[in-house]
């Protein structure tokens, strides 16, 4: 039997990269993201779940069989200096990545097999950047809490990870609501493509990264540098 992942945020971009990347491994992969999503591939499975109502997340889940691997890929960008900080953002900010992949992990690792997998989509930006203290947080929060499974989950053999990508070429790049910190382009001279980064989480997944577990894999083009 192919192993199972749950991925979030497999509408587009990252999430909807990864998605292709596993299939093509053979994966059976459950999407979740608020609209159906139409694949012709009998092994990917769509719901339609709001993320941001955690009782339809935990009742969607509570259906789920069992995964092999959890990926937290939803995501979303606002910048905004201090003096324009909206509370109402920072509490999306945060219920987005924080809380979702809280409630991802407290209902299924518990079931995730040996040599199960949680890997959550970070931002090279963690360790700061101006403009951009709402989303910050919530990616540097992550890392102590992404930590913090690694410890509880490495007896049982499950591993949890963040991938963390500088500038990506998807279209959170060039969405409205980030004018105060626009993306910059890399020392490599283009973007990071999405397909590199679902090949890095698909490395995570593997049995070659078995050692690999409470890490933040910075993919970024030199912009780190």
């Amino acid at each position: 039997m192919s192993r199972h992942a749950l991925l979030t945020g497999v509408s587009s971009g990252i999430g909807a990269a990864i998605a292709e990347q596993l299939l093509q491994e053979g994966w059976r992969v459950t999407g979740l993201s608020r609209t159906l999503v139409k694949r012709d591939n009998p092994a990917f499975t769509s719901l339609s779940v709001d993320l941001f109502d955690t009782a339809a997340l935990k009742q969607a889940l509570a259906t789920l069989p069992q995964v092999d691997a959890v990926i937290h890929a939803a995501g979303m960008m606002k910048a905004a200096p201090l003096g324009e900080l909206d509370e109402e953002i920072s509490e999306k900010l945060w219920q987005l990545h924080i809380r979702v992949a809280e409630v991802l992990a407290n209902q299924l690792a518990p079931r995730l097999p040996t040599g199960g997998r949680i890997v959550l989509l970070g931002s090279r930006t963690s360790t700061g950047a101006a403009g951009r203290s709402q989303y910050v947080c919530t990616k540097s929060a992550m890392k102590g809490m992404v930590r913090s499974w690694a410890a509880e989950l490495a007896p049982r053999g499950i591993t949890a990870n963040i991938v963390a990508p500088g500038a990506t070429e998807t279209p959170m790049l060039s969405q409205p609501g980030r004018e105060s910190s626009p993306p910059k382009l890399p020392p490599i001279g283009r973007y990071i493509q999405p397909q590199e980064v679902a090949a890095l989480v698909g490395y995570l997944l593997s049995p070659a990264a078995d050692a690999i577990t409470g890490q933040e894999l910075v993919i970024c083009g030199g912009a780190s540098l």
